[in-house]
C-alpha cells in the first residue's frame, strides 16, 4: 500500500469483523496523518497554545486516553486510578515524554485497539454499553464508531494547531 493511499481503500483489516472495517481503518489513518504532520516539528512547541486553542501534547495524549477508555467501556469494565490520572494530566506538559514518544503511545494504543475487534463477534456490536459515572447509555458498536470518530477529529485540530505553530 501506498504511504499517500488512504487506508479505507486498502481493503479489509484482516480478521477485524466487517462492520468494524471502517473503524479501524480510522484509526490507522488517524496514526499515519499524526506521524506526517509532525515530521519535523519543533519539540518546544509540543505545548504551546496558539490563540488559546489546545496544545499539540494535549491532542496527543487525548488520541491515546480516550481510545482506552472507550475501549475500556466497550469491554464492559471501568475506569482504573491511573486511567482517571491519565485523564487529568492530559494536557499537562511537564515531564512530558517527546511527540514521537506520544505518537508511539498513540499508535501501540491503536494496535490494541485492532487486537481487540477481532475478538468481536459481530452478533454483539448492539449490545447495551454504559459509559462515566452517569452511566449513559451506548452500545459496542456506538463506542467503537465514536473512537475513531473522535480520534478523526483530533488529528484535524491538531494539524490546524500544528500548522499555526510551524508558521
Amino acid at each position: 500500500m501506498s504511504s499517500t493511499q488512504e487506508y479505507w481503500l486498502s481493503g479489509p483489516i484482516e480478521n477485524v469483523p466487517s462492520l468494524l472495517q471502517p473503524a479501524a481503518h480510522a484509526l490507522l489513518q488517524s496514526v499515519r496523518e499524526t506521524k506526517n504532520y509532525l515530521l519535523d516539528f519543533p519539540e518546544e512547541k509540543l505545548w504551546d497554545t496558539p490563540f488559546g486553542r489546545a496544545s499539540v501534547g494535549f491532542h496527543l495524549r487525548h488520541l491515546t486516553g480516550v481510545l482506552d477508555r472507550l475501549l475500556t467501556y466497550a469491554k464492559q469494565e471501568t475506569l482504573t486510578d491511573e486511567q482517571f490520572q491519565f485523564l487529568k494530566n492530559e494536557g499537562n506538559g511537564e515531564k512530558a515524554p517527546s511527540s514521537q514518544q506520544l505518537i508511539t503511545e498513540f499508535e501501540q494504543k491503536v494496535n490494541e485497539a485492532l487486537d481487540y475487534f477481532k475478538t468481536i463477534p459481530e452478533s454483539t456490536l448492539t449490545d447495551e454499553r454504559f459509559v462515566g459515572r452517569k452511566k449513559l447509555p451506548t452500545t459496542v458498536i456506538g463506542l467503537i464508531f465514536h473512537s475513531a470518530e473522535h480520534s478523526q477529529r483530533h488529528v484535524g485540530q491538531l494539524l490546524v494547531t500544528v500548522s499555526a505553530l510551524k508558521a
